[in-house]
């Protein structure tokens, strides 16, 4: 199983490698997106300090969300998701790996250029920890969530519209706990709690998503 893990991974990060420009466009959005809201809102350094997190997480559910109608759009045009559906493998490791890898794409750098985001809202250095933790926790359930959306608008008209409609709403937890995980260490308490409730978040999600997906992915296939 973890052979079939490893040639996915493999072959999805290659697939990747030849679309850059889709993962650099995700990953400008969510620059352009974040870096534009200090120009509108102003310079105040209390208001950027307030409004930071938030607009930092936003951003980051917006991007990945760009590249979700893509997670199983070119393998369900040319066949090959059916051939994964049919093959010895459980659907749902396909599936899993399937949002790994997306994660590694989309989310991963966002966890990484999330510090230096952070400096134009003039966050306080400890707090670089906690907005990273939370995006290290929270970007991956927003892959698996993400999965679920973009199985279940296999093959329609308007499927990224269709996919924003279905997953935002489950979204606004992962949202809530991670920019509210950032707010708490600003205000001086801990933020346990929150990058908890995310880590659960994430193991209920990592147990439950893929199979879900799995079930979308072979309704839409037949």
């Amino acid at each position: 199983m973890l052979a079939v893990v490893r040639t996915l991974l493999r072959r999805e990060l290659l697939l990747a490698m030849r679309r850059r420009s889709d993962a650099a466009t995700a990953l400008l959005f969510f620059i352009i997106v974040a870096s534009l809201f200090p120009l509108g809102v102003g310079a105040e350094p209390n208001q950027l300090r307030a409004i930071g997190p938030g607009v930092i997480w936003v951003a980051a559910l917006l991007s990945t969300m760009l590249s979700l109608g893509r997670l199983f759009a070119a393998d369900y045009a040319d066949g090959t998701l059916e051939q994964l559906a049919l093959g010895a493998a459980p659907l749902g490791v396909v599936v899993a790996a399937k949002a790994i890898a997306h994660w590694l794409v989309a989310g991963l750098p966002l966890v990484v250029i999330a510090p230096l985001i952070a400096l134009q809202y003039d966050l306080e250095r400890p707090l670089y920890g906690v907005l990273a933790a939370s995006l290290l926790l929270g970007t991956p359930v927003l892959s698996l969530i993400g999965a679920i959306g973009a199985a279940l608008t296999l093959g329609l008209r308007g499927g990224g519209v269709l996919i924003s409609l279905l997953v935002l709403p489950l979204y606004v937890p992962v949202l809530i706990l991670g920019a509210g995980s950032v707010a708490m260490a600003a205000a001086g308490l801990a933020p346990s709690g929150q990058l908890l409730l995310l880590a659960a978040l994430l193991v209920v999600s990592a147990a439950f998503a893929p199979w879900a997906v799995a079930v979308a992915v072979r309704i839409g296939v037949e």
